[in-house]
């Protein structure tokens, strides 16, 4: 396993409305309030952060589990995300650029594991099995943003991960690159 390049807390505080209190390593990052409606479904989270931009969260309508989108206050989309089987616990994650996504840690580790096509494994989101504090380790450069809705994603569904997930079947260190002209 390659050193993280960036290691990230998370602490979650209240039962209804929860709080998500981010630290990195420059220090306090901001708060993840979630939002849900008056039967408890999760609607939609806000990120207010220490310094930046304030993010959005929403759910996108249909009866997909794991559907959400994620918005800059200006209303420029920045992803969304989709769980396209009632019983796979695969999140694809949608981005404009690659898509993502989103796998059970394997072994009984409670976490998910963050997956790009060719380059393997980029984030690491590990929940602890007592306790109200997730680690989240960056093996590859991704954008905060995509970091963070990848971990409101993954602790909605953090009780799925219990079961060990699927073996990971790429290694990113003998990952090559297509021949030019290869579709």
């Amino acid at each position: 396993m390659p050193e993280p390049l960036a290691t990230y807390q998370f602490a979650v505080s209240g039962l209804w409305r929860t709080e998500h209190r981010a630290s990195g390593p420059d220090g306090e990052l901001g708060v993840l309030g979630i939002r849900r409606n008056a039967w408890g479904l999760v609607v939609g989270a806000q990120w207010q952060p220490a310094k930046g931009e304030r993010l959005l969260v929403r759910r996108d309508p249909g009866l997909l589990r794991s559907q959400f989108s994620l918005w800059t206050e200006g209303r420029e989309w920045l992803g969304s995300s989709l769980r396209w089987h009632f019983v796979r616990r695969e999140v694809v994650l949608h981005t404009g650029s690659r898509p993502l996504r989103m796998l059970p840690l394997p072994g009984f580790t409670r976490g998910w594991t963050l997956q790009a096509p060719r380059t393997g494994e980029m984030a690491r989101l590990e929940f602890p099995w007592l306790g109200r504090t997730t680690r989240i380790e960056l093996y590859r450069k991704l954008e905060f943003e995509l970091l963070l809705f990848s971990y409101f994603l993954g602790w909605q569904i953090r009780f799925e991960s219990a079961w060990p997930g699927p073996a990971i079947d790429q290694d990113p260190t003998t990952v090559t690159a297509p021949p030019k002209g290869a579709a």
